[in-house]
């Protein structure tokens, strides 16, 4: 180590650095809630490095279309007509949350961004899709759902950060 520092004293080229690693890839979990996006916004402020080589990869977990019956209980009838419509309206709601997530990084131009879609239930597709990635960090909002809400409608945020396999950040709601 000595031989190679005097070298480079003495205005020799000084030796070349070793291969810097690839940067991190960092999935943020968006959907169409002010939570997920505030949680995109502090990662992008706090976490993710350009200068580095970050990825940020924007995901967003479409929620299954129910399967009805052919009729429902009303006695409405769930043509294919219908059951089409719900399908682009869940497609709108999925573009939405990706395009307005889009808006919010276009304010860090040289961050390297990437969307990803997935339909399932988001439990599952979030933790899929961060293992078959392998993501380096998940970060994700936290709808501050309290214990009862939490019980009955069960906590995203919870399941991914017992389930990851990587490190997962939730960004929780400001105390007003």
């Amino acid at each position: 180590m000595a031989a190679s520092s005097a070298s480079a004293a003495d205005g020799s080229a000084p030796p070349p650095p070793a291969a810097a690693a690839p940067g991190r890839r960092i999935v943020v979990a968006v959907d169409e809630s002010e939570e997920s996006m505030r949680a995109l916004s502090w990662c992008l402020a706090n976490v993710v490095s350009s200068s580095a080589g970050d990825t940020l990869v924007l995901l967003h977990a479409r929620r299954p279309r129910p399967v009805y019956a052919a009729m429902d209980s009303s006695g409405y009838m769930m043509t294919s007509d219908v059951m089409a419509s719900m399908d682009k309206y869940a497609a709108a709601v999925s573009a939405a949350a990706v395009d307005k997530a889009k808006h919010i990084c276009a304010a860090f131009p040289h961050v390297t961004v990437e969307t990803l879609v997935e339909s399932g239930d988001p439990r599952d597709v979030i933790c899929d899709a961060t293992e078959k990635m392998a993501a380096d960090l998940l970060v994700m909002g936290s709808h501050g759902y309290g214990l009862i809400q939490r019980t009955f409608l069960g906590s995203v945020s919870n399941h991914c950060a017992q389930n990851c396999k990587c490190p997962v950040l939730v960004v929780k709601r400001p105390k007003e």
